[in-house]
């Protein structure tokens, strides 16, 4: 007699050892909003999917609300309800480009060393409108950028010493202008590493020959 047990019909990924499938993704939380199975898959209203979508975007860090509005528009989010929902998060507080500018400036200037130019070409491609970033870069005043610069090039310069002074020149220049800075700024600020840096150089030979000659 057959006594195995009826074949149950599996739902939709459901695996045979009874584990729900998972369907691929990156790790950008971007992309990983919806997860199979979850309400946002049901079909119903769409200002609750948008909002539930948002708030699972925003829980790993803010957003802009083009950020937002373009992650809607990928999930199919009618633009009625996704307006709706966006002018409702930007009215409580959950949306705030301002402020995203102003920690992205602060961060990006202090971590990366940029400058304002670069600043403002990153504000941009993030979806901040150009008065509030420029309002955000203002944040950076001149002396500011000019540390920043100097920095960099003190980091870097050490490692050019056996590099004739042109092409430590040149190579330094190339790196300040990735960063954003003007070649006025970049120039005076690799002029005067440069010049410290080899007055250096030069008191430690000297203090190294004075204890070649003191010897006996």
């Amino acid at each position: 007699m057959d006594e195995r047990p009826p074949n149950r019909r599996r739902g939709p990924g459901v695996t045979r050892a009874g584990r729900r499938s998972r369907t691929p993704g990156g790790d950008d939380p971007l992309t990983q909003d919806v997860a199979p199975g979850s309400p946002e898959d049901e079909p119903g209203d769409p200002e609750q999917v948008a909002r539930n979508i948002c708030l699972r975007a925003l829980t790993g860090a803010p957003k802009t609300r083009q950020q937002l509005a373009d992650l809607l528009a990928k999930r199919d989010i009618p633009d009625d309800a996704a307006e709706a929902v966006l002018d409702r998060f930007t009215e409580v507080g959950l949306i705030d480009d301002a402020s995203f500018a102003r920690a992205w400036v602060s961060s990006r200037q202090a971590g990366r060393g940029l400058a304002r130019r670069a600043l403002s070409a990153e504000l941009r491609a993030k979806g901040v409108d150009p008065e509030t970033a420029a309002e955000a870069v203002q944040l950076v005043d001149d002396d500011d950028e000019r540390e920043a610069a100097r920095r960099l090039v003190e980091r870097r310069a050490p490692a050019m010493r056996r590099l004739d002074r042109q092409t430590a020149t040149r190579r330094l220049m190339g790196m300040l202008a990735r960063k954003g800075y003007n070649g006025g700024l970049a120039a005076a600020v690799v002029r005067e590493v440069l010049d410290e840096v080899g007055a250096a150089a030069d008191d430690d030979a000297l203090t190294e020959f004075d204890e070649e000659s003191a010897l006996p």
